[in-house]
């Protein structure tokens, strides 16, 4: 594929924000709406992008990170992240998941803790891998998708953010040169 990742991101400013110090709660209130405006039309993506005091974009939060702030054990469990290898392990996550009794409490608990944990501590801040320049070519970012299995990206200029580059953005070119070529 040709051009740089600036010719397929998506400038920041067309984000929805959320303050980092904005509870849990809150956040799956945001996610809801902009899920709902991104189904009605009115939104190109659903990405909620999450921001510090200083309105600096520090990540993005996701209905994943919802569920793990929920139940704040599986990052004891799993150590913060995991291994696409740990998927072939099943039984041994089975095990650590009863040891630690993830889910326990009564889902009427989870929502009222959800009023008291801050985006500030589950928001997905992104990795080095998730980093690409704007300048970068979008065979770069196709391979920090493929190797590194990101949905976005985060695209800079210098030290500035300036969008985000959307794994479905880059599946969709590669999709419609596909039947192009092949159809041909």
């Amino acid at each position: 594929m040709k051009g740089s990742v600036k010719d397929y991101m998506i400038p920041v400013a067309k984000f929805p924000l959320i303050a980092e110090t904005a509870t849990l709660a809150e956040g799956v209130l945001a996610l809801d709406k902009v899920h709902e405006e991104y189904l009605a039309g009115k939104r190109e993506q659903r990405i909620l992008l999450v921001c510090d005091n200083g309105n600096k974009v520090v990540g993005k939060l996701s209905p994943i990170d919802v569920m793990r702030g929920l139940e704040p054990d599986y990052d004891k469990v799993m150590g913060g992240s995991t291994s696409p290898l740990m998927g072939n392990v099943g039984y041994v996550i089975d095990s650590m998941k009863n040891t630690a009794t993830l889910w326990a409490k009564p889902l009427d608990d989870l929502c009222a803790t959800a009023q008291g944990i801050a985006i500030r501590d589950v928001v997905n801040r992104p990795t080095k891998s998730q980093v690409i320049g704007q300048d970068d070519s979008i065979n770069a970012a196709f391979h920090r998708f493929v190797m590194f299995r990101h949905d976005s990206l985060f695209v800079m200029d210098g030290k500035r953010l300036v969008g985000i580059l959307r794994f479905s953005d880059v599946y969709r070119e590669v999709a419609d040169k596909m039947k192009n070529i092949c159809s041909a």
